[in-house]
C-alpha cells in the first residue's frame, strides 16, 4: 500500500470486526466464535448460520475494491453490512467518517439515497415505466423536479452508451442494455459509492466484457468508488484494485491481483488461482524492467557506446528532457555515427514499438514477437518508465509455474 492509500484521509469506507448471524438468537452465538467452533458446527448445535466471521476492511477513495468468494462464502453479505440491507450482528462500519450502523431510519434513507448508488445482479427495473423513468427513479424519490431528474437521467444513459433509448420500455431492451440502465440509474443521483452486487453474472460472455470495460472507464472518467461483489476471478482480476478473498464467512486474503496470484496467503488461495492464465492479468507495469541505460538526445554516439558496451547490450533509448522517449540508437548506427561525426539525433530509430504503462501482456506478446527491437513502456506525458524484452515477457509467463 503507498502513502497516499496509508492515509486516513483516503479510507471512504471501513468495516472494523464485522460478524452476521442469522437466526432467533444471533448475540448468544457470538461465545462459539470465541471458543474456535467451526461454521458448520455451529449450524449443527444450535440452528444459526455464521455468514460474516470477525471481517475487516477499509476501501481508498477512487478504488475498485472486489469482494470476492463462492456461493456461501458472505461476499453479498458483507456488501449488505454496507449500506444497511442487513444488520451486522456485530462490528462497525464507517463512511466517510460516519458510523452507518449507529445511524437512524432518517440518517440511513439520507445516505443510501445521496451516498450509495446500488447495482444489482437482476436489474429490478420497473417493467411498467420507460427507461429514462426508470433511470430517474431514485431522484423521485429525492424529491428533484422533474427538469432536473430528467437531465441528470439523460446525461446518465449517455454515460452508458443508451442516449436515445429513454423513452423505450425494460422488455424491448437486452439483457446487457438493462443492465446498463440500472447503472446509469445509480449514477443519475451522483453518488461517491457503487454497490455493485454481481452485477454481470447473468449476462452473455460477449456482453459481460463489454459492461467491464463500460464500468472502468466510467470510473476512470468520474472517479468513483466501487465496490465489487464476484464469484468469478477473471472478472475480479480485471476490475479490482485490490481483492478480498472470502471464505466460511472470512476474509482469507486481502491484495492487489498480482499480490493476489504471485503471492497467495495459503493453500486455498493458492487452489483459487492456480489455474490463471498469468498472460491475461499482467500489464506492461507489472513485467517491465527499469529503463536503464538511458542516452540523452544530446550527448554522442560515442557515450551511446560506452553505454552499450558497460551493460551488455546492443542498442539504448535515446530519451529528451524530463526522460521523453525520443527513439532507440542501434550499436552499427552509434559506431557509423561516430565515423562519420553524426549526431545521435541524425542516426537514431524514431519508428520503435511504445505501449503505455496498462497494456496486457496479451497484447505485448505478439508485438515483441515481431519487432527487433525492445518496447519501450511510456506514460501518458511519453516519459518513458520501463522496457521489455522478449526474456522479461516469458518470464512473466513462466513466473507461476516456476515457482510451483
Amino acid at each position: 500500500m503507498n502513502d497516499e492509500q496509508a492515509d486516513d484521509d483516503k479510507i471512504i469506507i471501513k468495516a472494523e470486526n464485522i460478524y452476521k448471524i442469522f437466526g432467533p438468537k444471533p448475540q448468544k452465538i457470538l461465545k462459539y466464535l470465541d471458543e474456535k467452533c467451526s461454521k458448520d458446527d455451529i449450524r449443527e448445535k444450535t440452528n444459526h448460520i455464521v455468514a460474516l466471521n470477525n471481517v475487516s476492511f477499509e476501501v481508498f477513495e477512487g478504488e475498485t475494491f472486489v469482494i470476492m468468494g463462492l456461493s456461501g462464502s458472505g461476499k453479498s453479505t458483507i456488501l449488505r453490512c454496507i449500506n444497511r440491507l442487513i444488520d451486522p450482528t456485530k462490528g462497525k462500519i464507517t463512511i466517510k467518517g460516519s458510523d452507518i450502523t449507529a445511524m437512524d431510519e432518517e440518517e440511513l434513507l439520507q445516505a443510501r439515497r445521496h451516498l450509495m448508488g446500488m447495482v444489482f445482479q437482476n436489474f429490478a427495473l420497473l417493467p411498467h415505466r420507460k427507461i429514462i423513468d426508470n433511470v430517474a427513479f431514485g431522484l423521485e424519490i429525492q424529491g428533484k423536479s422533474e427538469e432536473e431528474r430528467y437531465k441528470a437521467a439523460e446525461e446518465a444513459l449517455d454515460l452508458v452508451g443508451l442516449e436515445g433509448y429513454g423513452d423505450s420500455y425494460p422488455d424491448q431492451l437486452s439483457g446487457g442494455m438493462k443492465q446498463r440502465v440500472g447503472l446509469a440509474r445509480a449514477l443519475a443521483s451522483s453518488p461517491d459509492i457503487l454497490l455493485m452486487d454481481e452485477a454481470f453474472s447473468a449476462l452473455d460472455p460477449l456482453i459481460r466484457r463489454d459492461m467491464q470495460d463500460e464500468l472502468i472507464e466510467i470510473r476512470e472518467r468520474l472517479n468513483k468508488t466501487i465496490i465489487f461483489v464476484t464469484h468469478d476471478l477473471d472478472e475480479a482480476l480485471k476490475l479490482g484494485d485490490r481483492i478480498a478473498l472470502m471464505k466460511d464467512g472470512k476474509v482469507i486474503q486481502i491484495g492487489t491481483p498480482e499480490e493476489i496470484l504471485t503471492n497467495p496467503e495459503n493453500a486455498y488461495v493458492e487452489r483459487f488461482v492456480e489455474d490463471v492464465d498469468m498472460a491475461r492479468v499482467l500489464f506492461a507495469k507489472d513485467i517491465m524492467k527499469k529503463p536503464e541505460p538511458l542516452v540523452s538526445l544530446t550527448a554522442g554516439p560515442n557515450v551511446a557506446l560506452h553505454m552499450m558496451k558497460e551493460y551488455g547490450i546492443s542498442s539504448v533509448f535515446v530519451a529528451g528532457r524530463n526522460r521523453v522517449l525520443e527513439g532507440l540508437i542501434m550499436v552499427d548506427d552509434a559506431v557509423r555515427a561516430a565515423k562519420e561525426k553524426k549526431t545521435i539525433n541524425e542516426v537514431m530509430v524514431r519508428d520503435i514499438p511504445v505501449i503505455n504503462l496498462e497494456e496486457p501482456v496479451t497484447s505485448i506478446i505478439p508485438m515483441i514477437a515481431d519487432s527487433r527491437y525492445p518496447i519501450a513502456v511510456v506514460n501518458s506525458e511519453r516519459k518513458i518508465k520501463g522496457i521489455i524484452v522478449r526474456g522479461t515477457v516469458l518470464a512473466a509467463i513462466g513466473r507461476k509455474e516456476g515457482e510451483e
